[in-house]
């Protein structure tokens, strides 16, 4: 066989077919980006607590088992929909910047920054990583609301007892890791808490040759994980950790001080909620999120037809331009790209207990790694959430004092109207992708009748901006061509790296029957049934 001499095949990373396993149970399921940590979640459940309490313990227990994608350090949502209840609740930990922000300090040099966004350059790359770069560290805060308002009386000590575990043996050596820590060595390498914990010798960990991959050290997180056990969470903002957290903020030239800290609040508030075709009601988070956009997707989608063999490619079409139709709405006055070049550093999670209470709950550090700057008195991972704010001055999303950033998360929880049909929590990481993935989620389960293995299996188009379409390319060649008419497209892999997708998961409860399944490209994730 001669082979032409110039070969113009797509170039692939991958050559299998990769499956999760779909979890059923009447007991409950948690569904997490780390199979050890939903197993955490699955036994508080077994231990007679209720989701809220299982997704408090996993939410911990993930800060020492990917410490890349969320932590003590980080913020988020949750939406927690209690047994019996027509109206989800929003337990609200998202971004805001300290009072002491000014956006003086991010003078721009005239070039512009691809990361997660490409916005013009800061000096210094100050409000992409280092100490510059935070935004109050709301998560502990979060947990603390989600707990108090909707957990059992199983006490905070045995919530983190298993985070405390985990932490104590320290991170797994496997090749994930490497591949996360090698992606951002190159600013890890600029701290020295950061690079003594994940640069031994200067280099990226690297799982041995063969046998057990072995654990590494996290610093002082469990340290600190046990001060919160015996303390409470409170000592996060307002005792002994606190003091330990500014100090350490301090000498590294950050603004984050003990006021922002004993100021820092979950706020509740009734979930808001859009109805999907008249048949369902999803309640979502509202606000500065991904929401309004979801919801603008949902309206521009409720008269398109639905063929009874599944999504076709007038459906994907119409889609892509109802979605790059929103986000040129979303972003207009924001100044932001279209495209999210670099590493999201976000993870999902949802539970379901043995009574029906759902909770999705979405928690990150915004870039991988986040700022890069794990503080040295606590182990503490901190955010680089400044950088969800434009730099430039006068920009309708500054950076400002007490200010709260746009973002992107977006998880929610599904409710029929008229009381017929599945009830389910679903969200997803990944940036500006997670959007597209949570709609098209929904429509699978809720328009398309899909059974949960096919729905988490899917491939999807992802829309991140106005100015094209990425699809995977498992779509069928009719589809992938209706998406080239409709504007500009990008036919893509959906793998572990690059990351061209959102990394989903979602419970779906029926007849007492709950269902469960995470994102096949997720490496680590699992949905776990409590037995």
């Amino acid at each position: 066989m001669r082979m032409p001499a110039h070969d113009t095949t797509p170039y692939r990373t991958q050559n299998w077919t990769v499956t999760k396993p779909v979890t059923s149970g009447r007991n409950g399921i948690v569904v997490a980006q780390n199979r050890g940590a939903a197993e955490v979640g699955a036994a508080i459940l077994e231990a007679g607590g209720n989701a809220a309490d299982a997704a408090v313990a996993t939410a911990f227990t993930l800060a020492a088992v990917e410490p890349w994608n969320s932590g003590l350090g980080g913020i988020g949502f949750a939406l927690v929909l209690p047994a019996g209840a027509a109206r989800a609740t929003v337990v609200d930990f998202g971004p805001v910047s300290s009072r002491n922000t000014r956006g003086t300090d991010y003078p721009l040099t005239g070039g512009e920054k691809r990361d997660l966004f490409t916005w013009p350059e800061v000096t210094g790359d100050r409000n992409v990583h280092g100490p510059l770069s935070f935004c109050i560290p709301s998560a502990v805060a979060g947990y603390a609301a989600l707990h108090e308002r909707f957990g059992t009386r199983l006490p905070v000590a045995e919530l983190l007892a298993p985070a405390i575990a985990l932490a104590r043996r320290g991170l797994a050596l496997d090749w994930f890791t490497t591949l996360k820590v090698a992606s951002s060595a190159s600013v890890l390498r600029l701290y020295e808490e950061s690079a003594r914990i994940y640069l031994p010798d200067g280099l990226p960990p690297v799982p041995p040759y063969q046998g057990a991959p072995g654990f590494r050290p996290l610093g002082r997180l469990a340290e600190t994980l046990e001060r919160l056990a015996g303390g409470g969470l409170g000592d996060f903002y307002e005792g002994g950790i606190a003091r330990d957290l500014a100090a350490d903020i301090a000498a590294l030239g950050g603004v984050i001080d003990r006021d922002d800290l004993a100021g820092c609040r979950a706020t509740l508030r009734d979930a808001p909620t859009l109805a999907w075709r008249g048949d369902y009601v999803v309640h979502h988070a509202g606000g500065l999120t991904a929401a309004p956009t979801l919801a603008e997707v949902v309206a521009g989608m409720a008269d398109v037809g639905l063929p009874p063999s599944g999504p076709d490619a007038a459906w994907f079409s119409t889609l892509s331009t109802v979605m790059r139709e929103a986000y040129a709405r979303r972003l207009a006055g924001l100044g932001a790209a279209a495209q999210e070049p670099g590493d999201t550093c976000t993870t999902h999670l949802t539970v379901v207990d043995r009574d029906g209470m759902l909770v999705s709950l979405t928690t990150t550090l915004l870039s991988s790694m986040g700022s890069r700057v794990v503080l040295p008195t606590t182990g503490v991972l901190m955010n680089n959430g400044v950088m969800w704010f434009d730099p430039r001055p006068g920009s309708a999303n500054p950076i400002a004092a007490g200010a709260r950033p746009l973002c992107n998360m977006c998880p929610v929880i599904v409710t029929p109207r008229t009381g017929d049909g599945p009830r389910l929590a679903a969200g997803a990481s990944g940036g500006r992708r997670i959007l597209a993935s949570v709609y098209q989620t929904l429509a699978y389960l809720l328009d398309f009748g899909m059974e949960a293995g096919a729905a988490a299996h899917a491939p999807r188009i992802d829309v991140s901006g106005p100015d094209g379409t990425t699809a995977d390319a498992r779509l069928p060649p009719e589809i992938r061509a209706a998406l080239a008419a409709a504007g500009p497209l990008a036919v893509v892999e959906h793998g572990v790296l690059p990351i061209n997708f959102a990394c989903p998961n979602f419970v779906s409860v029926a007849g007492g029957e709950a269902t469960g399944c995470s994102d096949a490209a997720s490496p680590w994730s699992a949905a776990v049934a409590a037995g």
